[in-house]
Order: structure tokens, then C-alpha cells, then sequence
């Protein structure tokens, strides 16, 4: 197995980690990401399917299965995400956060571009 291939796995399996734990978080003590919910107008009751998303497609982009459609699935999260959640660019903290997502979408948009 070539260096690069072993780099582009690890890259994914960080990647994978963040959604994965985020998800396992929201069932483990949803009030946090249901009150910024709230806040934003957000519905609630699609906190758990966000928490499924999260998990389901962060385990697929961990083992490797139909990588192009998880991440892809993934950057289209993180876009919602962004735009939905983190909008409020005069706070320092929201800016950060949307600034990151908008980040993850890309990088997860160039897996999605490029798996096989």
C-alpha cells in the first residue's frame, strides 16, 4: 500500500472521528445542540435524525463504504449547517463555527469528487 493511500485513509478516519462523536454526543446530551436549534428556528425533531446522519454517514466515510455519497452527504450536512445554525457572522464564536463548516463541505466535496 502506497504512502499516499495510507495518508488519504488517515485523512478520512480524522475526518470520520469528528461526526462520528459529534452525533454519539447529541444522543448522549442532546439539550446543548436542541436549544441552538431552538434559537435558529431549527425544528427539533430533526435532532435525531441529524445524529443519524452524522453518525451513519462518518461511519461509512471511516470503513470506506460508498465514500463518494458519504462525504458527499457529509459536505451537504455541513453546508445546511452553516447557513441554518452559525449565520450570526458578527459573533466571533458563529463566525468560527461557520467559517469551519464551509470548510469541512469543500474538503468533503474534494473526497466526494475524487473517491472510488
Amino acid at each position: 500500500m502506497a504512502i499516499p493511500h495510507i495518508v488519504l485513509i488517515a485523512g478520512r478516519a480524522l475526518l470520520a472521528a469528528l461526526f462520528i462523536l459529534a452525533g454519539i454526543t447529541k444522543f448522549i446530551d442532546p439539550r446543548p445542540v436542541r436549544t441552538h436549534m431552538e434559537q435558529e428556528k431549527v425544528p427539533t425533531f430533526l435532532l435525531p435524525l441529524v445524529a443519524l446522519i452524522e453518525i451513519g454517514a462518518g461511519s461509512a466515510l471511516l470503513l470506506g463504504f460508498y465514500v463518494p455519497f458519504a462525504a458527499g452527504a457529509l459536505s451537504l450536512f455541513c453546508l445546511a449547517t452553516a447557513f441554518m445554525i452559525h449565520l450570526h457572522l458578527s459573533d466571533r464564536v458563529e463566525r468560527t463555527q461557520f467559517v469551519k463548516d464551509i470548510a469541512l463541505a469543500g474538503s468533503l466535496a474534494a473526497i466526494a469528487a475524487t473517491a472510488m
